[in-house]
Formats: C-alpha cells, sequence, structure tokens
C-alpha cells in the first residue's frame, strides 16, 4: 500500500503552520512534507515531528527570494555561491529533522543568459548538491512542473528531467514524479511511472483541473496507486492539493489508504 505525506504547506491553511503537525497525525498521515522549513528553528520542527510519530518526507532547498516570484536559483549562472550556500542550509535541516527526500528546484531560466550557459550552470550546482546530499545520506531529487502554473520553469518533462540527470550522474540524483504537473503536460501517467520507477525517489499527487483533492479530478487515482504498488515503490506521497474547503472536509479520499 502507498504511504501517504501531507503537504502542510498546502493543507489545513486555516489554522497555523506548527498546528498542522497534529493535524496530520490526527487525519492518519505517518509522513509530511512541505516548501520550506527555514522560518522555524529546526530543533522545533523536530519536537512536532516526534510528538505527533511522523517522518519528515521531503523539503526544498532554499528557492531564492519566493515572494518576489523566485522558484529556484540552481539555474541562475551570478547565483553560484549562494546556490552552494543553500544546499548547506537544506542538510543542517535535513540532518535534524531526519528528512527522507531533499528536492531541488530548478527556477525559472533567465532570458539574457546563453541556453548552453543555463544548462551548464544546472548541472554544475546538481552535481555539487548530489555530492553533498550523498555524503549525509540523503537522496536529492529534481522535479518537472507545469508551464502553467509557473511560466518558464526550467523543467517541464519527464524526458527533459531525466536527460537532464544523466548528464548529472543518474545513481546521484533522482525524479520527483509529480502526477499533477505531468498530466498537465504530457499524460501517459501509468506508462511513464512504470517505465522509470527505479529513477524515481518521491511522488506528488493532486487532480486536474484546479490542483484539487484526488476524485475532483480527471485523474483515476485508484489505479494510479494500485499501479504504483505494482510497480514496487517503496517512497512516499506527497498530497500536494489545493483543498476545496476546508482540507477536513476533502480528506475522504485517503481512508481506504490509512495504514
Amino acid at each position: 500500500m502507498p504511504k501517504f505525506a501531507a503537504n502542510l504547506t498546502m493543507l489545513w491553511n486555516e489554522i497555523d503552520f506548527l498546528d498542522r503537525f497534529a493535524k496530520a497525525a490526527e487525519a492518519g498521515f505517518k509522513g509530511v512534507e512541505y516548501l520550506f522549513p527555514y522560518a522555524y528553528p529546526k530543533e522545533e520542527l523536530a519536537e512536532r515531528l516526534e510528538k505527533h510519530g511522523l517522518t519528515q518526507a521531503l523539503h526544498n532547498l532554499p528557492a531564492g527570494e519566493w515572494a518576489k516570484g523566485e522558484r529556484g536559483i540552481a539555474v541562475l549562472p551570478d547565483r553560484v555561491g549562494e546556490f552552494q550556500d543553500s544546499v548547506g542550509t537544506a542538510l543542517e535541516y535535513a540532518k535534524v529533522l531526519k528528512t527522507q527526500t531533499l528536492n531541488v528546484l530548478a527556477g525559472i531560466a533567465p532570458k539574457d543568459v546563453p541556453a548552453e550557459k543555463i544548462y551548464e550552470t544546472l548541472v554544475s550546482n546538481l552535481k555539487f548538491a548530489a555530492a553533498e546530499a550523498k555524503k549525509a545520506g540523503i537522496p536529492l531529487v529534481v522535479e518537472a512542473i507545469n508551464t502553467r502554473d509557473i511560466p518558464g520553469f526550467y523543467l517541464n518533462t519527464t524526458k527533459q528531467t531525466l536527460s537532464l540527470l544523466d548528464d548529472v550522474g543518474p545513481q546521484d540524483v533522482f525524479f520527483q514524479y509529480d502526477i499533477y504537473h505531468m498530466q498537465i503536460m504530457e499524460g501517459d501517467l501509468v506508462p511513464t511511472l512504470r517505465a522509470n520507477m527505479a529513477r524515481i525517489k518521491h511522488i506528488q499527487l493532486a487532480d486536474n483541473p484546479g490542483r484539487g483533492e484526488p476524485g475532483t479530478g480527471e485523474i483515476n487515482y485508484p489505479f494510479i496507486f494500485k499501479a504504483i504498488d505494482d510497480a514496487g515503490y517503496t517512497g512516499w506521497i506527497g498530497a500536494e492539493y489545493k483543498p476545496a474547503t476546508t482540507t477536513d472536509a476533502g480528506i475522504g479520499w485517503f481512508a481506504p489508504y490509512k495504514g
């Protein structure tokens, strides 16, 4: 049976962030994920995880100035030093939180930089991050994001992302497969998951259209979950969706999968 992590950035937004850990545990989740832990002391987050018996499934590396529209800095040639520092910050948190997987957001490609330079920068940054993460024993992943939600984001498809990872080192960086993003960009979800499961270290979900709860859109999630199970995937599936009303009102999809 798949194991699910509640995305605390997206779920239970009606209450304070630190109170969402308890809600996730009450709902039956065994793990949590969220975009960034860095606004909170790592010891306080670790205490919440331990108190509620939760695993920190994933969080992202720092992604630049999020409020100003930045969605990662790994593709920015003039921010390499900042990126390297961000790797250290992420690993400091990950070690204390016992984070299972770290995600690198590639970022929005700068328009005034040659394509070759952008790619070279991204490959170099990922090699650096992978080497540091490997020392800590923490898998590193990157994800592809649809062009509708984040126009200009550098990685958009499975093929593009896996080609990048081939150049970085296929044993060093893995794919975070977001079902919602990939349904928008390419569809063919189950065959893609089956063909590439060995390279996938984390999965995320939401339904389409609208990024809502499973069961509110066009994706046949019971079929998807069974296919993931049958393919032998043992990692986490992050519930990264926008509740239609309150989180509790839309959590019924999860009932059959509580451990």
